[in-house]
């Protein structure tokens, strides 16, 4: 587990007519404050990383679909720096996701349906707080590759 990192079960509520999918609330003991709101839709297999934001914390939950979420700790002075985590994250794991400003990350469709990622940041979008590096860059010891067993 990635220092700072924190996932949170969410609830589904199911009945006859579809569900609700709980992801965050002003009175939860994890939320810290409200900056924006935005979905993000990405492809089955295709990947949007590498990024990381200077000041925002991220809270992400999948409301559709499934994606393969990864983390990096390229953090000076954290207690797991060089730290790689991979989660599965979607209806099925229903999770909300929390990541401290200054951990990459980054996320690739998995199956054969497009995912909705929903992001509660703490802070409304700002290019000048977001860093971004290719998915394929060697400064993270990752391959976004298809692995079989």
């Amino acid at each position: 587990m990635i220092d700072g990192v924190a996932i949170h079960l969410l609830k589904q509520i199911p009945d006859e007519r579809g569900k609700v999918m709980h992801m965050l609330r002003a009175d939860a003991p994890h939320f810290e404050r409200f900056g924006e709101i935005y979905f993000s839709v990405v492809y089955p297999g295709a990947v949007k990383a590498w990024h990381l934001h200077k000041r925002m914390t991220l809270n992400y939950a999948v409301v559709s679909g499934l994606i393969k979420l990864v983390l990096y700790d390229g953090r000076e002075g954290s207690t797991t720096r060089g730290q790689l985590m991979e989660l599965f994250v979607g209806e099925a794991n229903y999770c909300l996701v929390r990541v401290p400003a200054g951990v990459w990350n980054g996320f690739k469709g998995i199956g054969g349906e497009r995912a909705i990622v929903a992001n509660c940041a703490t802070h409304p979008h700002d290019p000048d707080e977001i860093v971004r590096m290719d998915p394929a860059s060697p400064e993270i010891p990752y391959s976004w590759e298809l692995r079989n067993g």
